[in-house]
Parts: structure tokens; C-alpha cells; sequence
């Protein structure tokens, strides 16, 4: 749970970066897909647990 937790925030700071700096919009839009594909990963790898 901890490594999903890192990720996570890894890619909120990318993101971040992505977005302040204009030529590296593609960072960010990259950060935002993997946010949500480990929140998924996260959610079911949580629900299997059970």
C-alpha cells in the first residue's frame, strides 16, 4: 500500500511540474493518466485483498 501511496504522489509532483512549466504540458497530461491508472490498480488490488 505504501509503493501505491509514493506513486501517487510521484505523479501529483509531476503534474505540478508539468503544468508550470508550459513545454512540459505533455509531462503533466502523462502524470494525470497515471494518477488515475494507480488509483485504479490501488482500488482493485485493495478489493482482492478482501
Amino acid at each position: 500500500m505504501g509503493l501505491i501511496i509514493g506513486l501517487l504522489v510521484l505523479w501529483v509532483v509531476l503534474a505540478i511540474v508539468g503544468f508550470a512549466v508550459k513545454s512540459l504540458l505533455w509531462l503533466a497530461i502523462a502524470a494525470i493518466v497515471l494518477f488515475v491508472v494507480t488509483g485504479i490498480f490501488g482500488a482493485v488490488r485493495r478489493r482482492a485483498a478482501r
